[in-house]
């Protein structure tokens, strides 16, 4: 079964129990600054094999010390699905023992 896409009110109301999450146009975003360009290839990775698992992929972006993520679910047209709030809660579970803020 396709994802459906969430309503806005929705989105909205899931955002607030994820600080430092936004709607960027139709996309969820978040970047996080973390120590040292090594730290940030290694949350990439492991961002990488969470996406392999779920079967869901944002954009992904390495900076010297930053990781940002941008996803929405392309199989509903672009829109904000619960697959894009799974992955989401996912990163922020591993976040933290990347020491990522």
């Amino acid at each position: 079964m396709p994802a459906e896409p969430l309503p806005q009110k929705e989105i909205e109301d899931r955002l607030a129990g994820l600080p430092g999450w936004s709607l960027d146009g139709d996309r969820l975003t978040r970047t996080y600054r973390l120590a040292s360009h090594p730290a940030a290839t290694a949350m990439v990775v492991h961002i990488a094999q969470v996406q392999e698992e779920l079967d869901h992929h944002s954009d992904l972006t390495l900076g010297y010390n930053t990781v940002s993520l941008s996803v929405h679910t392309h199989s509903a047209g672009g829109a904000v699905t619960e697959k894009d709030f799974q992955l989401a809660h996912k990163v922020e579970d591993l976040a933290p023992g990347h020491g990522a803020h």
